[in-house]
């Protein structure tokens, strides 16, 4: 299929739009020779603080005492990962 001079056109309009982070660089960390995004580091993170947070829990009686485990492991583990993202990547 050959593309019209109409779809040329709209996917050089269109470029910027879909660059990414090339204008500012997108933040990642070099972790044994490969570069990880910056994003993924946060959930690995998150993740790693909530299953922490779960074994500490139950330890400790409190899982005993939530109604809603999973919304609960699932919010402590954003949190962590949003924190994370904020006070290392944040504005400034």
């Amino acid at each position: 299929m050959i593309p019209r001079p109409s779809h040329r056109f709209l996917s050089v309009l269109l470029v910027p739009l879909v660059s990414g982070c090339t204008f500012r660089g997108a933040p990642s960390f070099p972790i044994v020779g490969a570069y990880f995004p910056a994003w993924m580091v946060c959930g690995i993170t998150g993740i790693a603080v909530a299953l922490t947070l779960r074994v500490i829990f139950l330890l400790t009686g409190i899982d005993a005492l939530l109604s809603f485990r999973l919304f609960t492991y699932v919010a402590l583990g954003v949190l962590a990962a949003l924190a994370l993202w904020v006070f290392v990547f944040g504005p400034g």
